[in-house]
This record gives C-alpha cells, sequence and structure tokens, in this order.
C-alpha cells in the first residue's frame, strides 16, 4: 500500500472509454479515493463494467465509483438504455410507490455496472420550476414536506440495495438565479428563511433530525453547492469553500457524520474565481472530505501535491472521514448482459407507470435543450 494516502482526498473523473497507459500511470501514482463516471465513459453495458473493474484493480484502496444517475436528463446510463422518469415527474404522478420502485431500479442497475455511490437525491425545492439554476426537473418537491418525503422514499430504497446515497445541493441552490456551471450565483436567503426551508429539508437527511420519536432517513454523503450566502459569508465565498457553512453549520451544528464533498470543482463557478492550489486548500481548510476535478484530469497530480502542503491535521480529519465511509461500500454485482437488459425493461415499465404508454416512448422536451449537467 502507497506511504501516501493523500490521493484518497481526490475524487476524479476519467477521460475516456478505457484506460489509456498514461492516464492508468498517473492513477496508480495519485491512488484518487474515488472515480465520477459521465456519458464520455459509456459505449455500452460490457464496456463500461470492464472501465469500473479496471480503475478498482489499480487501486490500492477499494475506490469510491460514482455517477450521477437521477432520471430524467441527469441519467448517464441512458446512453445505453432507456431513460428513467425524472423527479419532478415522479412528485407530479404523486404515487410514493413509484419513487420507492425507482430507488430499488437504480440501486440494482448501479451494483450490476459495480457503482457503490450514487450523487442523489437532489434536495433542494423547486421554488420555480423554469428558473435557470441547473435544477429543471431534478427537484422532488416545492415544498419542505413534498422533498422530505419523496427524496426519502428513493433515499431509503436504493440504500437497501447496497448503494450508499449523496444529498446534494447543500445549502441549496433552490434561490439561485445563475447556473453555477458558468458562474457564482449569489443567493440572497437570510438564516430565518433558509432554516424554515432549505435547510429544514437537509436536517431531515443528516440522520439526526432532533426528534428522536421520528425515524431518521440519512444519506450517507452531503454534497456542498457553489453558492455565494451573505448571511454566512459577508465576503464574495462559496458555500463549497466556506468552513462556516461546512464546518460551522454541516458538521457541528447540524451534526452530520457522513462524507462532505465539493460539487465539481471544474465549474465557472470556480474557475473563474481561483486557481487550483488556491480551490484545493480553501476546500479542505473548509472542512471538505473530497475534492471533485470532473474534467481537468491531470491537474490531480497538481492537487495531489498541493494536498501534502496542508497542515496534517485537516487532512488526518478528512482521512478518517474518508476511510469511515469506505467501510460501508458494498461489492458490486456479477454482471451479465441478461442482468442488464432485465433491468432496463424495469425501466421502460416504470416510465410508462409514470408518464403514460405514449408520453414514454418521447423523451422529455428538456432533451432538446442541453445543459452541463449532461454535457459530458
Amino acid at each position: 500500500m502507497s506511504n501516501n494516502p493523500l490521493g484518497q482526498l481526490i475524487l476524479t473523473g476519467v477521460p475516456g472509454k478505457e484506460l489509456d497507459a498514461e492516464t492508468a500511470k498517473l492513477f496508480r501514482r495519485v491512488q484518487p479515493g474515488g472515480f465520477i463516471l459521465f456519458g464520455r465513459n459509456i459505449e455500452n453495458a460490457s464496456q463500461l463494467r470492464k472501465l469500473i473493474d479496471d480503475l478498482r484493480d489499480l487501486s490500492e484502496i477499494e475506490p469510491i465509483i460514482t455517477i450521477d444517475q437521477e432520471g430524467g436528463r441527469v441519467s448517464r446510463l441512458r446512453l445505453i438504455g432507456n431513460e428513467p422518469p425524472n423527479a419532478q415527474q415522479l412528485r407530479e404522478k404523486d404515487e410514493i410507490d413509484l419513487i420507492r420502485r425507482h430507488g430499488d431500479i437504480t440501486g440494482r442497475l448501479l451494483r450490476l455496472f459495480g457503482f457503490n455511490l450514487d450523487l442523489c437525491p437532489v434536495l433542494d425545492i423547486s421554488f420555480d420550476d423554469a428558473a435557470d439554476n441547473s435544477l429543471s426537473g431534478r427537484c422532488y418537491g416545492k415544498t419542505v414536506e413534498q422533498v422530505v418525503r419523496n427524496a426519502g422514499a428513493f433515499n431509503h430504497a436504493m440504500r437497501e440495495q447496497g448503494i450508499t446515497s449523496c444529498g446534494k445541493h447543500f445549502p441549496g441552490y433552490s434561490a439561485a438565479t445563475v447556473d453555477a456551471h458558468h458562474d457564482l450565483p449569489k443567493i440572497e436567503r437570510t438564516r430565518e428563511e433558509l432554516d424554515r426551508e432549505e435547510l429544514a429539508v437537509f436536517r431531515a437527511f443528516v440522520g439526526r433530525d432532533g426528534s428522536p420519536s421520528r425515524p431518521t432517513n440519512p444519506v450517507d454523503s452531503m454534497m456542498i453547492c457553489h453558492g455565494w450566502y451573505p448571511c454566512f459569508e459577508p465576503k464574495k465565498t462559496p458555500a463549497s469553500l466556506s468552513h462556516r457553512v461546512i464546518t460551522q453549520l454541516l458538521r457541528e451544528e447540524m451534526n452530520f457524520e457522513g462524507l462532505i464533498m465539493t460539487d465539481d470543482l471544474d465549474m465557472g463557478a470556480i474557475l473563474n474565481e481561483y486557481g487550483l492550489e488556491e480551490t484545493i486548500r480553501l476546500a479542505i481548510a473548509a472542512g471538505n472530505d473530497l475534492a471533485m476535478i470532473c474534467h481537468r484530469v491531470p491537474s490531480i497530480d497538481e492537487a495531489h501535491r498541493t494536498l501534502e502542503k496542508l497542515p496534517s491535521d485537516q487532512t488526518h480529519r478528512a482521512l478518517e472521514s474518508v476511510s469511515r465511509f469506505k467501510k460501508n461500500l458494498a461489492p458490486p454485482d456479477k454482471f451479465s448482459e441478461a442482468g442488464f437488459r432485465k433491468i432496463d425493461h424495469e425501466i421502460w415499465d416504470l416510465r410508462v407507470a409514470v408518464l403514460g404508454e405514449k408520453l414514454a416512448a418521447i423523451r422529455s422536451p428538456e432533451d432538446g435543450k442541453r445543459s452541463p449537467v449532461e454535457t459530458y
């Protein structure tokens, strides 16, 4: 095992559909804690499973293998199979059993390919379904109660199948009017407004909601958004790099004990404001355990060198959190094309149940409007 485990604090993208020699050498040297896959990594079912097996083979410590498989346009696996309904479609159908079914199917589908973490559920409330803030179609509710009920059903069913979950995007893009893929949104919410709405949802998923009589439905990890909240940070600072938001609010006040990761550090909200070394330094100092670098894959070398310069108390804390999280990772299921086809048929049947047969045969209107959340 490597004597330098700091690569465990990096969640990296992968360049292509197979590992070229140079990338394999980079990953062996850095030993990233996890890998996130996108459309650029997916050609067919057997190719995808081989890529994931190869990533696991070069990792000295069992890696996190993750993906955005929410439903609708943010469903990477729709490239090789049927597209599940999105959160808004499920919310509008308003049948909780269908949401549970979606969580169950998603969990089994990901286990078949070798994933062990899904970057969902989205816990943002939809204040405006048409807002240009990257959340279109992705929100489980327009109220606290609706999001908690629906996202909770999905979360529970997926985790039952051995896939860990990630609540996003803490403390919420709900009131953003700018897409963080392009620029840093300034989110003018008071602390009282956040407590009443956005944070009320996240509290229901941290594992301790302050009410011992109510069952908890925790997520295993949290993704921190690139939104600037002046109520927490008077100086322009994204939540993802804020000690007040991550350590003081999420860790200490809300008692979240799971893994904490940044949203993608290759988004415009970060790239327009910070260089890579400063970003990594601020991300870990703020309390993140994983720094997510999705697209500038060669730069994980520089990120690793930066981690080596950080105070040992910060990196030790993060390494302990990653190690704790990894104890709950389930091994992949045995892969077969027939197994994939069976689950893919279940996705189609779910789509029909939610949208009706005629609508299910048509991709949703938002498919014509490509967004950064689906481009890569």
